[in-house]
C-alpha cells in the first residue's frame, strides 16, 4: 500500500469520526426533543479495485421498531377515547349530585333527594290538607324538583352540544396534522432523491401521526417511494399523494331530540363521504359516542322518570278539585271539535261558589256524545258554565260569574282508558312532555287555581245551596303521596332494566348508574394511559437517546479521530523523510 492511500485512509477516518460525533452531538442536544429517535451514521469499507481505500459515511438513520409504532399508534387512539370519555362522564356526575337519605331528612342535591323534600311536604300536609302554607310548601317542593329535572335535563343537552363542538375542534386538528404528513411526504422525497438524510423529517412524520391517532383510529403504511399513506378503518384515503381533509360543522342549537340518525347532527365527510361509522375510537371518537350514545341513554332515563311522574299524580288530581274551585278550568290534551271520541260512563260538572257551596251541576252520559264539539255543546247547556275549545286546541270550562267556580267528578266516565277529567286534563298538577319541560301547572304555580287537595261529592244527587267541596279531608293528599312512595312499573330506558319501586328510588337508580359510568370511566382512563405509557417508554427505550451512551460515543470517536490523526502525522514523517532522502542522492 502507498503512502498516499495510507493517508487517504486516515483522511476518510477522520471524516466519519466528525460526522459521527456530529450525530452523536446531536443525539444528546435532542435527547429531551418530543418525537426524536436516535440516530446513527451508517459507516462501511471503501474499496477501490480490491483494496481497502478508508471508510464511508452511506446515510444516517434512526432505527424506530414499526410493530411497537404501530401498537402506540393503537393505544393513543383507545387513550384519547377514554380520556373524552372520563372527562365528559366526571362533568355528568357533577351535574346530578348525590343522593343521601336518613328518614325524613335529606342531604345532597339529587334528584332523588328533591323527591324525598316533596315526600316530606306531601306528608306534612296530609295532617292538614286545608293549611294554605302546607299547601304552598308541596307546591314549591315540586317545583323545586320540576326545575331540578329540567336543568339536569338541560345540562345533559349542554354536555352533548359541548361534544359537537369538541368534534368540530377536533376536526381541525386533525386536518392539521394529514396537511403536515402530506407536506412532509414531499420534502422527504425531495431530500431523498438528493441523497440527504431523512430521519429528522421521519421523527417529524411520526409525531404526527401520533398526534393524528390520538384523535381518531386509522390504519397506515409506508410506500416504496417513501411516503406514508394513512386511511380510515375501513380503507378511505386521508393521505395519499396529498391529504384528504375531514369536513364537519357543528350543530347551532342542540336539545333531547336533536340525533345524527335523524339528520339533527351533520355526517363527518371525507371528499364528500361520511366517514362518522368509521371513526370508532381516539378523541374524536369517544365524542361521537357521548354524544349519540351515552348522554342520549341518561336523557331517555331522565324522561322516563318525568313521564311517569306527571302520569301518576295527574292521575289523582284529575280526580279531586281545588278548594276553593277555580273560576276557569282548561286541559292539556289538544283537541278538535270534530274528533270523533268513543266514551262511556257519567261526568259530574258542577258550579259551585267560593266555599264549596253549590250553584248549579249536571250528570253528563258520555255515550251519548259522537264528537267532542257535541261534548262542548252539551257542557254549555249547563247552568252557569261556558265551554269551548281555544286557540291551542285545549278544552276549557268556565263559570260564567267570576264569584263561582268549576269542579268535576269524573265518576262512572271512561275515554280512552281514562276519566273525563285524567283524558282532557282538566286539573293536571305537571305539564310538559318529557324531562326537559316538565312543570308545575302554572295556574298552581301562581295561585291561579291552589292544589287540587278536595273532591266533588259523588252522591246521587245533590242539593243546591250544600257544600259539595272541602278541603279538610286528607283523601287526595294520601293518594298523592301514594303515588310518589308506592311501587310504580318503569319500563327499561337508557340502559336501566324495566323495574318497579318508588320515584325516589328510580331517581336514585338513575343517579346510581350515572356514577357507575363515571368510575367505569375512570378506570378505563387510568387503564389506557397506563397502557399508553408503556408503548411509549418502550419505543423510548428502543429508538430514544441514552445520553450516558452517546457520551461514551463520543469519547470512542475521540480516540478514533486522534488515532487517525497520529496516523496522518505518522504518514506525513514518512514523505518528510522520503523526501530528505530522495534530495540527498
Amino acid at each position: 500500500m502507498s503512502l498516499d492511500i495510507a493517508r487517504l485512509v486516515a483522511f476518510s477516518g477522520i471524516s466519519a469520526a466528525e460526522l459521527q460525533i456530529s450525530v452523536a452531538s446531536s443525539n444528546i442536544s435532542n435527547a429531551d426533543t418530543e418525537g426524536y429517535t436516535r440516530k446513527s451514521a451508517t459507516q462501511v469499507a471503501d474499496v477501490t479495485g480490491g483494496v481497502g481505500t478508508g471508510v464511508l459515511i452511506t446515510g444516517i438513520s434512526s432505527s424506530v421498531d414499526k410493530l411497537l409504532l404501530k401498537s402506540l399508534i393503537g393505544a393513543n387512539s383507545e387513550l384519547g377515547a377514554a380520556d373524552s370519555t372520563n372527562s365528559y362522564l366526571t362533568q355528568l356526575q357533577q351535574l346530578f349530585g348525590s343522593a343521601s337519605t336518613s328518614g325524613t331528612s335529606t342531604t345532597g342535591t339529587s334528584l332523588a333527594n328533591s323527591l324525598a323534600s316533596l315526600e316530606s311536604a306531601l306528608s306534612s300536609l296530609a295532617s292538614s290538607p286545608s293549611s294554605v302554607s302546607l299547601q304552598s310548601a308541596v307546591v314549591s317542593a315540586l317545583d323545586d324538583f320540576a326545575s331540578q329535572l329540567r336543568s339536569t335535563s338541560s345540562g345533559v343537552q349542554t354536555l352533548r352540544a359541548n361534544a359537537d363542538k369538541d368534534i368540530a375542534s377536533s376536526v381541525k386538528s386533525v386536518n392539521d396534522d394529514l396537511q403536515q404528513i402530506a407536506d412532509l411526504n414531499v420534502e422527504i422525497r425531495k431530500m431523498a432523491a438528493s441523497g440527504q438524510s431523512t430521519a429528522d423529517l421521519e421523527d417529524e412524520r411520526n409525531t404526527a401521526l401520533q398526534d393524528l391517532s390520538s384523535y381518531m383510529n386509522v390504519s397506515y403504511y409506508t410506500a416504496s417511494n417513501g411516503d406514508l399513506q394513512v386511511y380510515t378503518s375501513s380503507g378511505r384515503a386521508l393521505v395519499d399523494s396529498s391529504a384528504h381533509k375531514l369536513s364537519y360543522t357543528a350543530s347551532a342549537n342542540v336539545s333531547a331530540s336533536t340525533s345524527y340518525a335523524s339528520g339533527g347532527f351533520s355526517g363527518i365527510t371525507v371528499d364528500g363521504v361520511d366517514v362518522t361509522s368509521q371513526i370508532t375510537s381516539g378523541k374524536i371518537g369517544g365524542l361521537i359516542t357521548l354524544r349519540d350514545t351515552t348522554l342520549p341513554a341518561v336523557q331517555s332515563q331522565l324522561d322516563q322518570l318525568a313521564s311517569q311522574l306527571k302520569s301518576a299524580l295527574n292521575s289523582v288530581t284529575n280526580g279531586a278539585s281545588a278548594v276553593p274551585p277555580p273560576t276557569s278550568l282548561t286541559g292539556s290534551a289538544s283537541v278538535s271539535s270534530t274528533a270523533s271520541i268513543s266514551a262511556s260512563g257519567t261526568v259530574r260538572i258542577a258550579v259551585a261558589d267560593q266555599s264549596g257551596n253549590l250553584v248549579s251541576y249536571q250528570d253528563l252520559d258520555l255515550s251519548s256524545y259522537a264528537t267532542v264539539g257535541d261534548l262542548v255543546t252539551a257542557l254549555n247547556s249547563i247552568a252557569g258554565v261556558s265551554a269551548s275549545i281555544d286557540s291551542s286546541g285545549h278544552l276549557s270550562i268556565n263559570a260564567t260569574s267570576s264569584s263561582n267556580g268549576v269542579a268535576i267528578n269524573d265518576m262512572t266516565s271512561a275515554i280512552g282508558g281514562s276519566g273525563f277529567s285524567d283524558y282532557f286534563g282538566m286539573n293536571d298538577l305537571v305539564t310538559g312532555t318529557g324531562a326537559s319541560n316538565f312543570a308545575v301547572n302554572s295556574s298552581v304555580l301562581t295561585g291561579a287555581a291552589g292544589l287540587p287537595t278536595g273532591t266533588l261529592d259523588g252522591s246521587a244527587t245533590l242539593t243546591t245551596g250544600s257544600q259539595v267541596l272541602t278541603a279538610g279531608s286528607a283523601s287526595v293528599v294520601n293518594q298523592l303521596y301514594d303515588a310518589l312512595t308506592g311501587s310504580t312499573s318503569f319500563a327499561s330506558a337508557g340502559g336501566l332494566s324495566a323495574t318497579t319501586g318508588s320515584f325516589a328510588d328510580y331517581a336514585a337508580a338513575i343517579v346510581a348508574n350515572v356514577a357507575s359510568k363515571a368510575s367505569q370511566a375512570s378506570s378505563a382512563y387510568t387503564s389506557k394511559s397506563t397502557a399508553q405509557s408503556s408503548y411509549a417508554s418502550s419505543l423510548s427505550s428502543q429508538s430514544g437517546v441514552n445520553i450516558d451512551e452517546e457520551t461514551a460515543r463520543v469519547s470512542a470517536l475521540q480516540n478514533k479521530y486522534a488515532a487517525a490523526s497520529q496516523l496522518i502525522s505518522v504518514v506525513n514523517s514518512m514523505f518528510s523523510s522520503l523526501l530528505t532522502a530522495v534530495q540527498s542522492t
